[in-house]
Formats: C-alpha cells, structure tokens, sequence
C-alpha cells in the first residue's frame, strides 16, 4: 500500500479495504509507520512509535480491525509502554496496565503504533515541552498545533493516522483540531471511562477520547469506547441509538445561539470572527435559526478563571507529588518547566475551603450554562479566537508568572473551550472555512446539551456535507 493510497482513506474506509481482503492489515500499519517516518521530522507529534503490535480479533470482526492509531502519551495507559506526560519527571515510566479505555481501544480493533506529544503535564493549549520539544503545525511549521493534544492534532492532519486519542481538560481536544483543521469532539462528562486508576480527572473538568480526519470516524469510535466501567463516579445514560447512525440523520430546525466575542472583554480577531460569521450563515442557508447571544455564566469572568486554577493547581499538585514517587525524582527546576513549577507551587497552597468554593463556582457555571440550553438547542463560538501562535511565543515569560498567572494566560488564549468543561458538556471543533489572508484553518465550535452527542453528530454530519474539508492538504502532508 503506498502512501497516496493510505492517506487517502479515513478509518473506516482503511478498516473497509480490510475487511474486503483488499490489503492486509500489516500492510497499513506499514504504510502509517512509512507516514510516520516521512513527516514526523518535521512536526515532531510522535515522541515514540513501535511495529510490534497486532489488531485484537474476535468472533465478530470490530469495527476499526487493523486500523492504524495512537495514544497521547498522558491519561491512558498501554501495558508496558511509555508514559511520560511530556515531561523529564516521567521519564522513563512504563504503565503496568491497560486502562479501561485502552482496552476498548483495543476491542475496536485499533492498532496503536505510538505516543503523541503533549506539553508537561497537559497544562497548556500549545505543545512545546521542554522535554521532547516543539509540535509543528502541518499547515505552517513555524506556527504551533495547539494543545494539549497538538501531538495528536498534528499526527492527524499530516496523514500519519486517521486517527488519534485526545484529552481535553479546558480545550485540548478542540483547540489543537481548530489549530490544524481536524474534528475534534469533546464528550459529556462521564460518556468515556477514565478508570480504573482514575475516577475523575481535574475534578471532572477532563476527558478522554479522539481527534480525526471525517464526522462519521468520531462517531463510530464513540460508539466502540463509550460507556463507564465498574466504580464509576458518574453514570449517563446511554444513546438511544448508535452515534454512527446519527451521521446523515436530519437535525432537523435548530436554534442556534451566537457567541463571537470572549466573556473576558477582548475582541476575536477579524479574520477568525469572519469565518465564525461564515458558519453561522452557513447554518442558516441549511435552515437553522441563529440569534447572537450573550452567555450569562452566573460568576464574573475573574471568577470562573480563578476556581478553574483551583482544580488545575491542586490536582496537578497532587499528580505531580505522584510521579515524583514513583520514579523516585524530586520535584525542581533542572527537570520541570517554569510554568509548571509555579502551577505546583499554587496548587499546593489551595486549602480545603478554596477547593469547595470552586467546586461551587463549577455547579453555578454549570446551572447557567444549562438554563441557556433550555432555550438554544446549540451554542456556536470560535474554537480559539486567534490563529495559532508562532513557536516560541505562547510561552514567554513564564517564568515571572505564579500558577494563578499561568492559568489565566492559557484562558486568554483559549476562553471558549473551557465553558463546556466546567459545565460538562459535549462539544466540537470544525474546519468549516479558513482565515482569509493565511490560507490557515479556523475552527468552529458547537456545545450541545449535556448527553447531546447524537445532536452534535447531526449537525456535523450536515456542515461536512455542505462544505467537505476532507481534500483541504496542509503543506506537511503524508500523502504527497
């Protein structure tokens, strides 16, 4: 299989040429290790890729049986690989387990060829750690792939794989999709497993799943990993259908409410604002109804900011006294990154009481956030309100800046995503359109009422029909 043919094939369409006997599910995961080989160099998403591994088999062929993937090296745990959290502290650490999760991915039939970059600790919405160095966008090298997930972002767009897993704390599934022009989907709090070591990550701001390449990719490996397993903090109800059978189905007349400017004051910039307004008149065309909104989220935006720092410091805190144990190192600037040390040092200073009043801040966000879906079946924002950042520039000056400082530049830079966090709801990011002067991709997010997924899935299935981005190539691309 050469790699025009591979690459130009999502997942179920690689899984379909497995299945018909037309090529051998070795032969793929040849041809995704020879992408990964050829434009990793340039991007640097994959810090680590292997070819030992098989597609799992069973009575009934899965789904995505011998199609090729790769896991995010931070949350989900492959027994005995790697998992270094994008960080020198990590280093070297080996999970002794699969998580729940990567075993559904291995019951979908996935073959997991690698890890993908991720900034330390996941603390961040650009992947440039220290310890394994800067992800590249595929559409302009000198730009960042966003993050936390840049490395899968960037691993995706460039043809490496169909697709990839993601994690998204506060946007880090759909800031790296909007970032290189993939579909990035955040699930409901609670629809994808983070056990058994984990209840719940970032007091529930975090979530696990994928980013890839077409709408029907996502919702078929929604399909094959969704759903809690035993001890779960959160129980949801399950779809009442399949989500892939979603893809195609009418949505129906929505109404869709307008978010084009931040909460925290500041402007979206012109050309990502352009093409959020192109989306909007673009659901309309499709006969959606769509109101610019105000969003009231019940606290000042000062507020909201402040009670996520809250989760994000301690809990980093904590995870980070964790891996200092376990791989017997000690916490200090020769091996951790300036932002990451002074998110230590705040997390560490939150008390009890602090920790409540944040957890009170999240249930009025949450409360809010969902009076407005009472009234809006969807919301629409951009994804980030900037074009990616050059390398380099998103971390500058770290090191003056405590963990609450930190915390509030990566708001800054990401003040959408995070709503649907705190809140717990489904969202997504969509390359619909592209900024006008640079030729880069412009994400556009959807948020859904909580365990509205299927709705999601509709709407995306509709906008992808309309306006396919699938022939759009970055300048780094697998296939060329």
């Amino acid at each position: 299989m050469n790699l025009s043919d591979y690459t130009r094939h999502d997942a179920l369409g690689l899984a379909a040429l497995i299945a018909n006997k037309e090529v051998s599910a070795a032969e793929v995961s040849a041809a995704a290790l020879q992408a990964i080989e050829l434009v990793n160099p340039t991007v640097n998403a994959v810090v680590e890729s292997w070819s030992d591994e098989t597609p799992r088999g069973g009575s009934q062929t899965p789904p995505f049986f011998g199609v090729p993937f790769l896991i995010k090296d931070l949350a989900v745990s492959m027994e005995g690989r790697r998992n270094e959290l994008g960080s020198r502290l990590a280093e070297a650490i080996v999970a002794p387990f699969d998580s729940s999760l990567m075993s559904r991915f291995r019951d979908a039939g996935l073959v997991t060829l690698g890890r993908t970059s991720t900034p330390e600790f996941a603390i961040s919405t650009t992947t440039e750690p220290v310890a394994t160095g800067p992800t590249r966008n595929p559409w302009d090298p000198s730009r960042s792939a966003g993050g936390s997930s840049g490395g899968a972002g960037a691993a995706v767009a460039s043809g490496m794989v169909p697709v990839a897993h993601a994690t998204d704390g506060g946007g880090s599934i759909r800031v790296p999709a909007a970032s290189v022009g993939v579909f990035g989907l955040k699930p409901t709090r609670g629809r994808v497993t983070n056990g058994p070591a984990v209840d719940e990550v970032w007091s529930g701001l975090a979530v696990q799943f994928a980013v890839s390449r077409t709408v029907r990719d996502s919702a078929a490996l929604l399909d094959a990993v969704h759903g809690g397993d035993v001890g779960e903090p959160y129980y949801i109800t399950p779809p009442e259908r399949p989500y892939l059978s979603e893809v195609g189905r009418d949505p129906g007349r929505l109404k869709i409410g307008l978010l084009l400017h931040p909460l925290n004051g500041s402007k979206t910039a012109g050309g990502v604002a352009a093409a959020t307004s192109r989306t909007a008149r673009l659901c309309e065309r499709l006969g959606h109804h769509v109101d610019e909104v105000t969003l009231d989220i019940g606290v000042s935006w000062d507020g909201f900011v402040h009670a996520n720092a809250q989760f994000w410091t301690a809990n980093t805190a904590a995870w980070m006294e964790f891996i200092a144990s376990v791989s017997g190192r000690t916490i200090n600037p020769s091996i951790l990154e300036p932002a990451t040390l002074a998110v230590y040092a705040s997390g560490q200073k939150v008390t009890g009481l602090d920790f409540l009043g944040a957890l009170n801040v999240r249930n009025t966000v949450t409360r809010h956030i969902g009076r407005f879906f009472t009234q809006y079946d969807v919301l629409l924002t951009p994804t980030v309100p900037d074009l990616p950042p050059a390398i380099g520039e998103y971390n500058q000056g770290q090191e003056t800046l405590d963990g609450l400082q930190w915390v509030d530049r990566v708001f800054r830079r990401s003040p959408f995503t995070a709503l649907a966090n705190v809140a717990g709801l489904p969202a997504m990011s969509m390359p619909l359109f592209t900024d006008t002067d640079s030729g880069l991709p412009v994400g556009a997010q959807f948020v859904a009422g909580f365990g509205r997924e299927d709705l999601l899935f509709r709407l995306a299935s509709q906008l992808e029909a309309a306006v396919p981005w699938i022939e759009r190539k970055p300048a780094v691309w697998a296939g060329n």
